[in-house]
């Protein structure tokens, strides 16, 4: 199914927002535009992001021999999704207000080799001068209770369209290919529909993410061995 297609698929599934009758399909057309422009908008600022992490990459490798980063996913979000998440908050659904009140539209998740690398590409992505940070979260220093580690940010990212420039939050994790198995594993296991996870098998999940924190720091302690760094 291309992007068109979910789209238009999204927005009938919603019959509250717009009734399948021939005297709605002018409103039906008008919705499907906003949101394919709304779409247009969040995988623009996705591709700005990935451009300038590649740039940082390659010019890494350049002087250092090696590139930081190991790979790069990235997600945007349904029509679909976008429309029952302002639902659930109880706003109005229009692309207007998604901008405004979601910060998780688009999303970016970069793997790298060591925990140093992570902290180089966030000080990069925070002082890019046209880049504004909404939200930085660092769950490596703090984990999460389960023991999720990761760095998160939240930034507004602007995109030059034809006309004017518009902004977009792009939420960017960036985790050790270890932080980003753990995470892979534990959300598998805890939302199996059929798996009911116990606070026995939570605790041991928990210890997993300190025994594979322990390998990272081990690692970045290696590497900066050979490197003389530390």
């Amino acid at each position: 199914m291309n992007d068109i297609d979910f789209y238009i698929e999204g927005i009938q599934q919603l019959p509250a927002i717009v009734e399948k009758n021939p005297k709605n399909q002018e409103k039906l057309a008008e919705a499907f535009m906003e949101f394919m422009q709304l779409c247009h908008l969040y995988e623009s600022a996705i591709e700005v992001v990935k451009t300038y992490l590649g740039i940082l990459d390659s010019e890494f490798n350049m002087k250092f021999q090696r590139n930081p980063i190991h790979n790069i996913e990235s997600r945007l979000k349904s029509a679909e999704s976008i429309m029952n998440k302002l639902q659930k908050k109880g706003l109005a659904i229009t692309p207007d207000n998604a901008r405004k009140n979601l910060l998780d539209i688009a999303g970016i998740r970069v793997t790298c080799s060591f925990i140093s690398d992570i902290y180089v590409l966030a000080e990069m992505l925070t002082h890019r001068d046209d880049f504004v940070v909404i939200k930085q979260k660092d769950y490596i220093k703090h984990p999460k209770p389960s023991g999720y580690r990761s760095y998160h940010l939240i930034i507004n990212v602007p995109v030059y369209l034809a006309a004017q420039k518009k902004y977009a939050p792009v939420e960017i994790q960036i985790r050790t290919l270890a932080m980003d198995f753990w995470a892979s594993i534990e959300h598998q296991l805890k939302y199996k529909p059929s798996t009911a996870i116990t606070p026995e098998i939570s605790e041991e999940l928990r210890i997993c993410a300190e025994q594979i924190a322990e390998t990272d720091m081990q690692m970045q302690k290696i590497y900066s061995e050979i490197n003389n760094l530390g």
